[in-house]
């Protein structure tokens, strides 16, 4: 039996590290329990039983017990089941190695915790080896869709708000063109898939066309639903332009987790593009309404 630790610095970082071991060895049989994978449950497990050998070790030195944090739990669950092991483990390791960095102190004081580090490490390494998800494959297909949709529809949408001024004239052709768009889009996809002979053999043309064309129907649908809300259309523009920003953000946030890429020249990017497609189409329909005289 160790003898617990008195320094109250210590104490509370000790602490900080049995709840958090506690916290992810919840998390892993959580997510064990509905992982399809019988070798990915396996590997879960056994990393959730280290965890929880990792929580007696440091309870050795508190003398305390302690509890998981439960609304971590429920969160890294929840982002588990909605956008898939990948994202979510790739965040959770983000913050686990944060807390690593910072205990010089504990692994001086504490001899098993050089242990824990090195299992926290193999852990990574046994994750990313396991992973192997179906919308990571498709991933290509899901951007390509997002991406036309957003530069496509906010240039398309700003160039109708200035030549037509009318909200649910200018939300009807959206949602034709969309829907053309997306069919157009799909088939697309599923002709690129089908003649590309270096594409990932796991990858079916069909599913790589449905991802393609959801995801644009979807882009589509958030941004003319605000010309659908708003009368004017001079009003409904900024929060279209809002909405394909914030898509921007969200999906490259969603993409440099999973992927481990770089966050912010890719969000530049895109939201650049973006931004440069709408202002040049809201000149465009300017033009076209001076030049042609057109009054809707």
């Amino acid at each position: 039996m160790n003898t617990p630790i008195t320094d109250p610095a210590l104490l509370a970082k000790l602490l900080r590290n049995q709840v958090d071991e506690i916290t992810e060895e919840r998390i892993y049989r959580n997510i064990a329990a509905i992982t399809r994978d019988p070798h990915n449950r396996q590997v879960l497990e056994r990393i959730a039983g280290e965890e929880h050998r990792h929580a007696l070790t440091w309870k050795r030195y508190t003398g305390r017990d302690a509890g998981p944090d439960r609304l971590r739990v429920l969160w890294y669950t929840f982002l588990a089941r909605t956008l898939g092991l990948t994202f979510t483990f790739r965040l959770m390791e983000t913050g686990e190695q944060q807390v690593r960095r910072i205990d010089p102190e504990i692994l001086a004081a504490i001899p098993e915790a050089a242990e824990a580090l090195r299992n926290g490490e193999r852990h990574e390494r046994d994750i990313i080896d396991m992973l192997d998800e179906d919308r990571l494959r498709y991933m290509g297909s899901v951007v390509l869709g997002l991406n036309d949709a957003i530069v496509e529809f906010t240039g398309a949408l700003a160039g109708f708000t200035f030549a037509l001024q009318d909200s649910k004239l200018i939300a009807l052709t959206g949602v034709v063109l969309g829907a053309a768009a997306s069919l157009s889009m799909g088939a697309s996809e599923y002709l690129s898939q089908r003649s590309d002979n270096h594409a990932d053999p796991g990858v079916m043309p069909g599913k790589a066309a449905l991802y393609t064309g959801i995801a644009y129907v979807i882009t589509v649908a958030i941004l003319v639903a605000p010309y659908l809300i708003f009368a004017s259309p001079f009003a409904a523009l900024p929060v279209t332009l809002g909405s394909a920003i914030l898509i921007v953000l969200c999906f490259t946030f969603y993409l440099s987790v999973a992927r481990s890429l770089p966050f912010w020249r890719r969000f530049g990017e895109m939201a650049a593009i973006s931004l440069g497609v709408a202002g040049i189409s809201f000149l465009i329909g300017i033009a076209v309404r001076l030049v042609l005289h057109v009054s809707v």
